[in-house]
Formats: structure tokens, C-alpha cells, sequence
């Protein structure tokens, strides 16, 4: 034995062993992509190096030996740069997504892909399980979520996106019929924290702080829990039985819910940090903005907010024959439908810009007109015209679009001298809402009116006091922003109640450059919408509009998704270490090499654009196997790993033993599934023995639904014995 010291650790080691070997040994982390044991030392990657005393020269641990009293540091600012430069090279010619644009674009970065794929597989419990580990109201939120990681779906450029957000409440409906999916909570922590406001973003963090092991007490001004998703979404979108089961799954994950009680009338902030110990301000965006035009304050101008407010809660206002909703956004198309519904005759939603660029949901702008909402583009009030004190007509400046905005949309002008009057019986602002300030006046606001938190840790000026959702930073939003805000407010919280640091860096993931993907071999299937009732039967009551999908139908929609995120995300060695450092591929960046296929055989998967040529592939197959099936094909940036003559690998002696699927340190090899889509919740292995000729050998197994999926040689004994795929499965199946 010598002795050495690595990072100020003194440590013992063999003889001859290398350094990576002595630091292994000793728990000491040394980061490599082109070393394994079962193959000879090769040094491709140049992530291991290290810096000696007394050496001038980095080392490469892979092969350096280690000798007596060797000091050794592994991650001196020498080091670190090193890999920083190796690892900018190795990703700037990887050409893969880590995750999917859906997930990146979802702001509760769900794993769109994953629950999707799940679904396909008709795996409806295990969806649901993953959707939860980010949104608590799942059957909710797919029913009104405007759904921007569809915006984000490449499915488009082959025809039209996936219906991620249906497919999210078919998953949670089939939950809520069967016996619904509550999470395991840990022990209690003893810590309490309240929660003030009940929508979606206090609901969020309460569910998880609990899971936690928190004891969470929510406090909500209103009758019922749910905020803006009870009171601002009309029943047909929303039923609010749907939201009352999902409410209740939250309730018996052991948080408390305290209803009819108002902040800066039964309590305080402060007095609720005096016997808690955090406070998660959540009371939403209750206010209607105003338009500032004359004639706002007459009797029969109402906000779109307290307008739908009023109609759930059963006081709805006497809109009259003739109704003007103004705004094009998705309260608008609330209001509008709601209207129709409530008996009016005529409906006009007055929007200053053209249809094209509604924010609404389209879906719901053409719902409307089917059940009798008029559209008038390019107008904009100009006053709103009283007698008696109520509102009888309101005067619009016609616009034509200009040059585009901030938003990058075309920004309406008017018209001069243009004008048109119509006569109403009432009118309804849904051009936004913002928060009540009298109720949080114990906090600071910014420069908007609304509550100032730190965009990573949600602190506020209050010590133990944090702050989310619609009134907070840049104000209202849509219901997946809230939480996605309240998931990671529940990390900061639990960070602070546990003395912890919290890590918000942002860790590095490969991104496809769009511009070079191919969709030219992908068939055409038409996106498929569940079956609504018809509008002439529709716009009689409150019912539920979409009847959701069959069984049937979401499978196959399921089944549209392009797969997109790499599934080897969670064990990719590359990305690990790429994300132990702050790395900059793009100054490296040039032309990629467009090497991006698909070739597969019956069990591996083959995709050389994500190949790094770490060379582990080449030489376990040439050196524990004896095959020779693949090896490095042409030179330089064009360099490949593939079989001779560059034929299909099916037509190659590989045994599809799983070697090489096992030793790839990114996600270039995979296993093909045989089930309808990929599913990332089941690619664990599991290590086990197996008899081969009288002795125990370790091998790597794959199960799905108690099916063996693939067996993988693990120690030297199983890999020596050059056993094929089914060979392995059999060994594994008898034992």
C-alpha cells in the first residue's frame, strides 16, 4: 500500500493503481466519460485530469499512477477550467434535447413527455403520479390551463401539437373515478407554516410543504377554497365538483382549511408569523383593472372578475338584452359565454386588435362565435354613455393595426375621425385584474402596486414571510404560473424551516437547434379534440362543454408525441457532469455535424448525433466480447461509431447483449422499448445474481408489468461468457 493525499484527505491506496483507481477507492469523486474497468484505458474524454505538486503538467487520473506521497487536487481552478473547456467541446458537437420543449415551456415544468408517454401505454396511475409531482390539481388545470407547452410542441411543424392539456385531465378524471392517488408524507417535522389565500398557488404549496412533513394551515377569504379557479372560471369549463374532489385529495395529505377569514380583519401577517414558524402570502388578484374611459363608474359597467364572481356565487347582475364585453383575452371569453348563457340576446366582444392576435385560447374565441357571440376587431371605447345615471350605449374609435409593439404584435391606432355607437343594456371590462393593496399594506409593494418578492427564494421584506402568485412582482397570470411559483416557494420554505441553502442555479441542459430537424419521414395523424355538446344546446346552460376523451381516443392522441427529451436524462453521465460547471458550449460552437438517425435493430437504439466518441461502445464490444460489431467510421468532425460498411446494426454479428447500452455515458444507445411509446419511469435496473456454469454472475435486469425487458452482463464472469439477449433473459426467467 502507498500512501497519498487528495484534496487535503490522506488516503491509502495498492501499489500500481492509478489515480482515478485511488481516488475510487476512497470515495473521492473524479468525473470521466471514457473510463470503465472492463476495457483498456483510452483517455478520450480528458474530464479526469488532476493537478500534483511538483508536476508542471495536468494529469490524466485514467492512466497517471499514483506513487508515495503524491498531493494530489482535483478541483483547482486549473482543473476546473480544463474540464470546463472539455466539457464546452464535447456538448458544442452534441446535438440532442436533454428535455422536451414542452416541459421547458411549461412553467411548472411538468414532464409533459413522460405522462404523455404513459398514457399511450394506457399506464393511466403512473401519469397521474408524475403529472402530481408537480401540479396538485391536475383535473382542473387541464380543463383551463391555456396550455403553453403545446405552444412549444414540434408535433406543429408535422401538423398540429399534441392535446397535452387534455390528456392531463383524462389522467386525473380516470384518478378521481377510481380510488384517487394521495402521496406518502413524511414524518412530521414539527414545523407549522400558514398559508394565506386558497387558490391554486396557496393550495400548491400547501400540498407540498405537507408531504414535507410541515404542518400547513390555509386561510382563505371566500366560502370555499380555490380562489380565481372557483370564483373566476365559469362551471362550463371548470365543474366545480371536479375541483372540490381535487381539494379534498390535498385535505387528506393533512393540511388544515380555514374558510371565511380575512386577512387585515381576523388576522394579521405578523400575527401569523407569531405563531408560525413561515408565512406564504397567496391572496391572489381579486380588483378588476380599469380602462380609465368616461363613463366607467355608471350603473351597469361591471369588471369581468367580480362579473363571473357574482354569477357563481348565484347574484348574478341584470345584464340585460344587449351586453359589450371589452378585451380578448380568456376572462373575456368567460364573460362573453357566460352572457350567452345567462340569456342575452345580443353579445359583442369588442377587441382593438384583429382575431389573429386574441390571446384567448382559440379554441374558446371560435366556441364563442358557434354559440352566438358577435366580434368586433379594431375597435376600442372611446366613452361609455349614461342616462339616468346607467349606461345605455358605448361609443368605439375605430383602429388600424401599426408597427408591432413589445409583444411584437402590431400595435392599434386609430383611425382619425372614425367612430361607431352601440346601444347596450350593460357592459362588462375584462381587460385584467390586479391586486387589493389595503389587504397586504404589512408588506412592501413595487413600483406595479404589487407585493415585492425575490424572484428565487419569495422572501419578502417580512423575515420568515414569503410571497406568490398574482400579486406578486409582475401580477396576474395564468393558473400554471401560480404553480410553478408556489412548487418551488414550498423548496425555499422548507430550505429556510430546515436552515439549508437552497441551489436556484439553473442547471445546464443540450438544446436541438430547430432549424435543422427533419420531419419529412413523420406520417401525418390529425390532432384529436375531444367531442363537445352542440352549441345550440350548449349556450342554454352551464353544463360541461368538452365531454373529455374515451379511453380510446387519448391513447392514440397520446401516441402522436414525437418524443422529443432524451430518455436517458436522469442516468446521463454527460449532462451530470456538465452540470457540475458553468459551461458556455456556444463559444465553440460551428457547423454541426448532421448526424442525427435513428438506426435501431429489434432491443438498441442507435443515434450518433448524440455520440460523443468516448469510444466505450468500440471496445467493450471488440475487447470483453470479441465481436467487432461496430467501430469509428471516417475522420475528424465527421468521425462515426458504426458497423463496417455502415450497414443497420441488425445486420452485424451483436448478440444485443447490452453492453454497450449499459457503458454509454450519454444517450447514443438506448434500449428500444416494446411497449407503444418510451416510458422514463421504467428504465431502472435492478442489479442481481444469475448462475452460469455453476457460479454466481452479476447482471443488470430491466423489468415492465413483471416482464423481463432486457438483462445487461455486469462483472467480468457474465460478460466473458458472450451470452446473446435471450440467453441473459432465460438465465434471469429460471433462476
Amino acid at each position: 500500500m502507498i500512501n497519498l493525499t487528495i484534496n487535503g484527505k490522506q488516503i491509502t491506496a495498492p501499489e500500481g493503481s492509478t489515480i482515478l483507481e485511488a481516488a475510487r477507492l476512497n470515495d473521492i469523486y473524479i468525473p470521466t466519460l471514457c473510463y470503465d474497468k472492463a476495457v483498456e484505458v483510452y483517455g478520450a474524454c480528458g474530464l479526469c485530469v488532476v493537478e500534483a505538486e511538483g508536476i508542471p503538467k495536468l494529469l490524466r487520473s485514467c492512466s497517471a499512477k499514483a506513487s508515495e506521497g503524491m498531493v494530489i487536487n482535483t478541483e483547482s481552478e486549473r482543473v476546473v477550467q480544463s474540464r470546463k473547456i472539455a466539457m464546452e467541446l464535447l456538448m458544442s458537437a452534441h446535438d440532442g434535447d436533454c428535455v422536451a420543449p414542452c416541459q421547458l415551456n411549461c412553467p411548472a415544468h411538468t414532464d409533459c413527455q413522460g405522462y404523455v408517454g404513459l398514457i399511450a401505454n394506457g399506464e393511466y396511475e403512473s401519469a397521474l403520479k408524475l403529472i402530481k409531482n408537480k401540479i396538485p390539481l391536475p383535473a382542473s388545470i387541464g380543463r383551463v390551463c391555456p396550455h403553453p407547452c403545446e405552444k412549444a410542441c414540434r408535433r406543429k411543424n408535422v401538423e398540429e401539437p399534441i392535446n397535452i392539456a387534455q390528456l392531463k385531465a383524462f389522467a386525473a378524471d380516470m384518478d378521481l373515478k377510481a380510488d384517487s392517488y394521495t402521496p406518502d408524507v413524511a414524518a412530521s417535522t414539527g414545523k407549522k407554516v400558514a398559508i394565506i389565500g386558497g387558490g391554486p398557488a396557496g393550495l400548491t404549496a400547501a400540498y407540498y410543504l405537507a408531504i414535507m412533513g410541515h404542518s400547513v394551515t390555509v386561510y382563505d377569504m371566500m366560502e370555499k377554497m380555490g380562489g380565481m379557479l372557483r370564483y373566476g372560471i365559469p362551471q362550463y369549463r371548470l365543474p366545480k365538483d371536479v375541483l372540490d374532489q381535487e381539494i379534498a385529495i390535498i385535505e387528506k395529505t393533512g393540511v388544515k382549511l380555514v374558510n371565511n377569514v380575512k386577512l387585515g380583519k381576523d388576522f394579521t401577517i405578523k400575527s401569523l408569523k407569531a405563531e408560525n414558524d413561515a408565512v406564504i402570502v397567496a391572496v391572489g388578484a381579486w380588483k378588476s383593472s380599469s380602462m380609465r374611459t368616461p363613463g366607467e363608474d355608471l350603473e351597469g359597467v361591471y369588471g369581468g372578475i367580480d362579473f363571473l364572481r357574482g354569477v357563481i356565487k348565484g347574484n348574478a347582475p341584470e345584464i340585460g338584452e344587449k351586453v359589450v364585453i371589452c378585451g380578448g383575452g380568456n376572462t373575456a371569453m368567460d364573460a362573453c359565454r357566460t352572457a350567452v348563457r345567462l340569456g342575452a340576446k345580443e353579445v359583442y366582444v369588442v377587441y382593438r386588435r384583429t382575431r389573429n392576435e386574441m390571446p384567448a385560447d382559440k379554441l374558446e374565441i371560435d366556441e364563442a362565435e358557434e354559440e352566438g357571440v358577435i366580434y368586433k376587431f379594431l375597435t376600442n371605447p372611446l366613452s361609455f354613455n349614461g342616462e339616468n345615471g346607467r349606461v345605455k350605449s358605448i361609443t368605439l374609435q375605430i383602429m388600424e393595426l401599426g408597427e408591432p409593439d413589445a409583444s411584437g404584435r402590431r400595435r392599434p391606432v386609430p383611425v382619425e375621425g372614425k367612430t361607431e355607437e352601440i346601444e347596450v343594456d350593460s357592459v362588462i371590462l375584462a381587460i385584467g385584474q390586479k391586486l387589493v393593496q389595503g389587504d397586504v399594506a404589512e408588506l412592501k409593494l413595487n413600483d406595479r402596486g404589487n407585493i415585492e418578492a425575490d424572484p428565487d427564494f419569495f422572501t419578502t421584506d417580512l423575515e420568515g414571510v414569503f410571497a406568490i402568485g398574482d400579486a406578486t412582482n409582475r401580477g396576474a397570470s395564468i393558473a400554471i404560473e401560480a404553480i410553478g411559483e408556489a412548487d418551488r416557494c414550498a423548496k425555499a420554505v422548507d430550505a429556510y424551516l430546515n436552515g439549508m441553502p437552497l441551489d436556484t442555479r439553473v442547471p445546464y441542459i443540450s438544446k436541438r437547434d430547430e432549424s435543422t430537424i427533419d420531419y419529412s419521414d413523420r406520417q401525418k395523424e390529425s390532432r384529436i379534440t375531444p367531442k363537445v355538446l352542440p352549441a345550440d344546446v350548449r349556450n342554454k346552460n352551464f353544463d360541461e362543454v368538452s365531454l373529455g376523451f374515451t379511453e380510446e381516443e387519448a391513447q392514440a392522441e397520446a401516441q402522436r408525441c414525437l418524443e422529443c427529451g432524451c430518455r436517458e436524462y436522469y442516468k446521463c453521465k454527460l449532462l451530470s457532469v456538465a452540470q457540475l460547471y458553468d459551461i458556455n458550449p456556444e463559444r465553440f460552437k460551428g457547423e454541426m455535424p448532421q448526424k442525427y438517425n435513428r438506426d435501431a435493430n429489434a432491443f438498441i437504439e442507435r443515434n450518433n448525433a448524440k455520440c460523443i466518441l468516448c469510444g466505450l461502445c468500440v471496445r467493450s464490444c471488440r475487447e470483453v466480447m470479441d465481436l467487432h460489431s461496430i467501430g469509428l467510421l471516417g475522420r475528424g468532425f465527421k468521425t462515426d461509431v458504426s458497423p463496417a460498411f455502415a450497414l443497420p446494426l441488425d445486420q452485424t454479428n451483436c448478440t444485443n447483449c447490452g453492453l454497450c447500452v449499459e457503458l454509454c455515458p450519454t444517450g447514443a444507445l438506448t434500449e428500444r422499448s416494446t411497449l407503444k411509446k418510451q416510458v422514463p419511469l421504467n428504465e431502472d435496473y435492478t442489479e442481481e445474481t444469475v448462475e452460469i456454469d455453476g457460479k454466481q454472475a452479476n447482471v443488470l435486469v430491466s423489468r415492465y408489468d413483471g416482464k423481463v425487458l432486457r438483462v445487461i452482463p455486469n462483472d467480468e464472469l457474465s460478460r466473458s461468457m458472450k451470452l446473446s439477449r435471450d440467453e441473459l433473459i432465460k438465465l434471469v426467467e429460471n433462476k
